[in-house]
């Protein structure tokens, strides 16, 4: 039976006349179905990737692109008078991710597939998400966001697994959503969750009863931490899924005949940032409890767990006080104060203990101690570990350390979310690419081929167009295509400085209104949510919003200039925005991104880098070159300096420099107050002139200068069209098919099955 045949028996009725929502639930059902066919019967040897985040985005093109029948359900639709745009509309967004760690976690899936390793994924099914952002009063406000329908790709297990809390046994029901590979197989993504969590306990915007667990333990991703409750309710959620997690694997590893000492032939455990990091003590815990000694449970997890560190800013390495760990997983404690008294008797420094002498827990530190690798995710990242961050461990252990440079499942991120550019690509060079990336660069030998170079300009302007479209009905607002389109889009967070970005925006707008008129019109985009305790991030949110109103609204400054902020941003608006991008912002101060992966996203889609040399930036300028990269801003070893020294006082920017005063001045002008909100435009100035930890003002007038230059550069078309090429064409190696070889090669050792 093919396609159209399944459809019409699926619906009953002809293509034609049945709704999107009949038509998305059909294809649903034949997706799942040729993806059950292709599901993985068995291997040995198995990697358990375990996260907090699973960031999946909407699954039904994505799979379709990986079974192979996308075009040709395309095509049947659209003989139908029916468009996938608008059946893809039907479909929610999964909640299960924040920003770019959980993303991540779903391009490692895709490739695990894709390149046939047997590897499924461990999380939660949050209810909730991390939230749904609104704007009212040019405030960031969350609201839940609930995403689960009676019809999804979510199906749930009779499989539970007793899990004991501090005085509570709770269930935990493992749900799973297929992870289809391009052209292979099928693997898992294992979602643990309760029966019994209630989303009508949310009241008044995503406040709930923190105390109630078995109503409330999987509700959201990161519940607010501001309080003790909040942190408690993370220890909650984390010991849940590993808990669940580390029961499954050991009943999976022994109906394969594994003995539990021989657990490291069976089972890889990847830990995805230090959320997971309790299943170490916990698989300890389990082996003891099943009649190994100790040593021996220490020595055998120790030989099967890896850490990923995905982080450079020493606050998001979690700490845990041991009062926290006794109120709500006392049974832990007696292996974490083994494990803890190991690194004592090896070792006198007192950094590298896992229970310090303030009695706080560091989960990384058991990571690495009781791990057999240690990764970072770009080059620069690795090396500032190796080299600052965690230069104690590195001495000790220099053979656990090694770098897995992050990559992006580029069929989604190009196929499906940019067809015009897919289509040229396949009638230029073939479709190779779809498998491998490298591919790409057989683009490089049109580089300078008019019509190559036309065509990719004018693939970029109907990507505009179409944002434009969609920007107009969503959010009401009006930005023309003729403009460079400088988009900056991620989590709000205060090292990624779109505070610095907002300044230069306040000194164009007083530039134009002084008559200062720029070379061609720029429409700057934001889109990043701010999490729910972040108060100056969401300040932040507060200024983006009111300079949108100020500037669009000022019939001066509105033809050269224009401020949007994306609402809810998200996978799905991520998808619709990085393809019409001309400028790709990536200006966190350097030393502070781990990796970032947005970058490689509008890399591949033909957008040009603004960024500081951080993260994988600095890969993607070695890749592209001085000529197709803007770089910007003081060095990471001149920032690790200056954080050494304490050095660095913004004062003395904001007073010398006429520029940046007049800048930051205006965030609390007559102007902003007009639209503003008094507290929080002065609190954030007020963090700006006294604090700015993230050297903003050190950048300002360097990102100025190289903005202006990129700004200027775009004027002459077909130079610019040649920069996107260059680009597009050395993308390739940021595939996360490439990152999980390497992680396979390096860390994993599974047999790869075709």
């Amino acid at each position: 039976m093919n396609i159209q045949e399944k459809l019409q028996k699926y619906l009953g009725k002809s293509v034609a006349d049945a709704s999107n929502e009949e038509i998305y639930h059909a294809l649903m059902t034949i997706v799942q179905e040729m993806a059950a066919e292709k599901e993985r019967t068995d291997s040995k040897k198995k990697l358990y990737y375990i996260s907090a985040e699973f960031l999946i985005g909407k699954l039904l093109s994505n799979n379709m692109i990986n079974l192979g029948i996308y075009k040709e359900v395309k095509e049947i639709l659209t003989q139908n008078g029916k468009d996938l745009t608008e059946i893809e509309e039907v479909e929610p967004e999964p909640s299960l991710g924040n920003g770019g760690l959980g993303r991540l976690a779903a391009c490692f899936l895709d490739s695990i597939a894709t390149l046939g390793l047997a590897g499924d994924g461990i999380g939660l099914n949050y209810h909730l998400g991390l939230f749904k952002q609104v704007f009212e009063d040019r405030l960031q406000k969350e609201t839940p966001n609930p995403w689960i329908e009676e019809y999804s790709w979510l199906k749930k297990t009779d499989v539970t697994y007793p899990v004991d809390f501090k005085g509570l046994r709770v269930n935990a029901r493992m749900y799973d959503i297929e992870v289809t590979g391009y052209n292979n197989k099928t693997n898992k993504l294992h979602l643990f969750d309760l029966d019994s969590v209630d989303e009508t306990i949310v009241k008044d915007g995503i406040d709930f009863d923190k105390e109630d667990i078995r109503k409330n333990l999987t509700l959201f991703l990161y519940p607010d931490d501001s309080d003790e409750n909040g942190r408690l309710l993370r220890i909650y959620q984390q010991y849940m899924m590993v808990s669940a997690g580390a029961q499954l694997i050991l009943d999976e590893c022994t109906a394969k005949g594994c003995k539990l000492y021989d657990l490291p032939d069976y089972a890889v455990i990847q830990i995805n940032d230090t959320h997971p990091t309790m299943v170490i003590p916990e698989l300890i815990r389990l082996l003891v409890a099943r009649g190994m000694d100790m040593d021996d449970a220490i020595d055998v997890v120790s030989r099967t767990c890896a850490y990923t560190n995905h982080t450079i800013l020493a606050e998001a390495l979690e700490k845990w006080p041991v009062s926290y760990l006794k109120k709500v997983v006392p049974q832990l404690m007696p292996i974490i104060e083994v494990l803890d008294d190991k690194v004592r008797r090896k070792f006198d420094d007192e950094s590298v203990a896992v229970i310090d002498r303030n009695d706080t827990v560091h989960m990384a530190h058991i990571d690495i101690h009781y791990g057999f690798s240690v990764n970072g995710v770009a080059a620069l990242h690795t090396e500032i570990l190796k080299n600052s961050e965690l230069n104690n461990f590195y001495r000790i252990y220099p053979e656990k350390f090694n770098n897995k440079t992050n990559g992006i499942t580029f069929r989604r991120w190009l196929l499906h979310c940019n067809p015009l550019l897919a289509d040229m690509l396949d009638e230029t060079i073939g479709e190779g690419y779809h498998r491998d990336a490298m591919e790409l660069e057989k683009l490089l030998a049109y580089k300078d081929d008019e019509k190559v170079l036309t065509k990719l300009m004018e693939i970029k302007h109907r990507n505009k167009e179409a944002l434009c479209t969609y920007l107009k009905e969503t959010q009401g607002i009006e930005i023309s295509p003729d403009t460079i389109f400088d988009i900056q889009v991620k989590r709000l967070h205060e090292y990624k400085r779109q505070q610095l970005n907002a300044l230069y925006i306040i000194d164009k707008y007083l530039e134009i209104k002084a008559g200062k008129i720029p070379s061609a019109p720029v429409t700057a985009i934001f889109g990043a949510k701010a999490a729910p305790a972040y108060t100056i991030a969401k300040d932040i949110i507060h200024l983006i919003l009111c300079l949108q109103e100020i500037i669009n609204n000022d019939p001066d400054v509105s033809p050269y200039l224009r401020v949007v902020m994306v609402e809810n941003y998200n996978v799905s608006k991520a998808e619709k925005l990085i393809p019409a991008c001309d400028i790709s912002e990536q200006i966190s101060l350097a030393s502070k991104e781990a990796s970032g992966t947005g970058n490689m996203k509008f890399m591949l889609n033909g957008a040009v880098t603004l960024g500081t040399e951080d993260g994988a930036n600095v890969e993607i300028h070695e890749c592209v070159g001085d000529e197709n990269i803007f770089v910007f801003g003081a060095t990471s070893d001149e920032v690790i300096e200056h954080y050494a020294k304490a050095d660095y006082v913004s004062r003395d920017y904001y007073e010398k420099n006429p520029a940046i005063k007049a800048a930051v001045d205006f965030i609390t002008g007559e102007k902003m107050l007009e639209v503003g909100c008094r507290e929080n435009l002065e609190r954030l100035k007020n963090e700006i002139i006294g604090k700015d930890w993230f050297m903003t003002l050190l950048d300002f007038d360097s990102y100025k200068e190289k903005k202006d230059e990129a700004l200027n550069a775009y004027a002459d078309r077909k130079e610019w069209a040649k920069k996107t090429l260059v680009n597009i064409a050395k993308a390739g190696y940021f595939s996360s098919d490439r990152t999980i070889e390497e992680y396979n090669r390096d860390i994993w050792k599974l047999q790869e099955e075709k």
